[in-house]
């Protein structure tokens, strides 16, 4: 049948990227190998070693979920779980030829040569892939078909989504409306037997309300024996709700209502990420930086920074570091008032700052020191914290994680004055979407919106 078709195709896609991981780290370092003149190609601590990576490569991958399913997956997602990957198996690679005491026995240009051509044909590999398989489910090929189980407006809202997105792979197989009355438990129970060895759908979305929870349960029973995948789908304002983690507590299981999976190991991988490529950038955007602080010192006199501090991790307090853009420095104790548009404080050296965030640049230093982020919710003053605080109930939530220099608002276009409190309560919803959600992939996604729409400010 065509659920059948469709699981076999997605086992043997899986099997079939797992050989191709492989092949492409025995192909790319055997290349280069070949390439190095004072090697020889055929060398038998070489080859042993080619294929120590080739077979831990897709191991690794495994254990970080590389070869989940793509539907319904971001690019960005799936690269930074690539990127990941294959750092991971480098330095387990390091490792062993640390232990072993054989580092010297290979050349270190081919081991930077074979980590840069895996990463790039990987990345490159994935993103045509991606692209292709869209583009093949945009036009009605590789379809899952979906049965819709619930009430009539929640149904309408399911099926308005799989049309608008026609690339992910879903057309609607079938209704079932629950109107409510005994009548409709009796079809999904008939629906069930009919479809426990053959049937024409491939997965069940149930759409409702978390008040409805005896509902889904009986469902659920009912459907055990369907072996298909089974989806819940609540009403948007219970998404929140179930983001979270479920953990067991004295013997008890408990729902951790603000869990992010940034923490433990992967608040490891963040801080890497943020050291890393704030080093890189800080070095990249150092002559810039310098350029502007002799701008400012030769057009506006001294100070050249203009420090405050602000709330970050926990709401623990840090002195933030900004090119100074007014005419009038402010004391970092003294009650803040906003800029405004036409604001007469704003010189016209630090209204181009403004424009184009170059006076958010020394910010690299707070990440190096390790108590702002790269990507995360951005540090507010003090003062508006204060104000904010009491009229927004979810406001503090942003302090769960390391403030940043950009985030998921500021690229969406939540930056600069914020009028009222719905504006402000908005921003704070896209940043803890962002927490809630945190993904290395999401945040190369974030810095890479960055530079197409998150630098140029037509705030002041």
């Amino acid at each position: 049948m065509a659920a059948d078709k469709v699981q076999q195709s997605s086992d043997w896609q899986r099997r079939a990227m797992r050989c191709l991981d492989a092949a492409v780290v025995f192909a790319g370092a055997y290349v280069a190998l070949w390439f190095m003149p004072h090697v020889e190609s055929t060398n038998s601590d070489y080859l042993f070693l080619i294929l120590i990576g080739s077979l831990l490569f897709p191991a690794m991958g495994e254990l970080l979920s590389l070869y989940q399913p793509w539907r319904g997956r971001s690019l960005y997602s799936m690269l930074g779980v690539y990127t990941l990957s294959w750092v991971a198996t480098i330095l387990l690679l390091s490792l062993l030829l640390t232990l072993l005491q054989s580092v010297h026995l290979f050349s270190r240009v081919w081991m930077g040569s074979v980590a840069a051509i895996v990463f790039v044909i990987g990345n490159a590999t994935r993103i045509g892939l991606y692209l292709y398989l869209r583009h093949m489910r945009a036009s009605g090929r590789n379809i899952k078909r979906i049965l819709l189980m619930g009430p009539t407006e929640n149904l309408a809202l399911l099926e308005s989504n799989v049309i608008n997105a026609p690339h992910a792979g879903y057309v609607v197989y079938e209704h079932y409306i629950d109107d409510g009355d005994k009548r409709f438990l009796v079809k999904v129970r008939q629906l069930a037997q009919q479809s426990v060895f053959q049937r024409d759908f491939d997965e069940v979305w149930l759409g409702y309300p978390l008040s409805e929870g005896d509902r889904v349960r009986q469902l659920m029973a009912l459907l055990a024996a369907v072996p298909a995948t089974v989806r819940y789908f609540p009403e948007l304002p219970d998404i929140r709700l179930l983001n979270h983690r479920i953990t067991q507590v004295a013997g008890l299981y408990s729902l951790e209502l603000n869990y992010t999976p940034l923490s433990g190991s992967m608040r490891v991988v963040k801080n890497l990420e943020d050291r890393l490529l704030g080093f890189l950038l800080f070095v990249l955007f150092l002559p810039v930086m310098l350029s502007i602080a002799l701008a400012i010192r030769w057009k506006m006199g001294s100070p050249v920074l203009f420090k405050q501090e602000r709330h970050g991790l926990d709401g623990k307090r840090f002195r933030i570091y900004k090119f100074r853009t007014m005419s009038l420095h402010e004391s970092g104790g003294a009650k803040i008032k906003q800029a405004i548009c036409g604001d007469p404080r704003v010189t016209k050296l630090g209204l181009f700052l403004r424009r184009t965030s170059f006076d958010e640049l020394p910010q690299l230093y707070n990440v190096l020191q390790g108590r702002m982020s790269l990507v995360g919710p951005r540090p507010h003053a003090m003062d508006h914290n204060d104000h904010y605080k009491d009229h927004i109930n979810i406001y503090m939530q942003r302090h769960r994680v390391k403030p940043g220099m950009t985030g998921w608002a500021q690229v969406n276009g939540l930056r600069g004055i914020t009028q009222d409190v719905k504006l402000m309560h908005k921003r704070v919803e896209y940043d803890l979407y962002y927490i809630d959600n945190w993904s290395l992939g999401f945040d190369f996604k974030i810095l890479v919106m960055t530079l197409t729409r998150g630098f140029v400010n037509s705030q002041p």
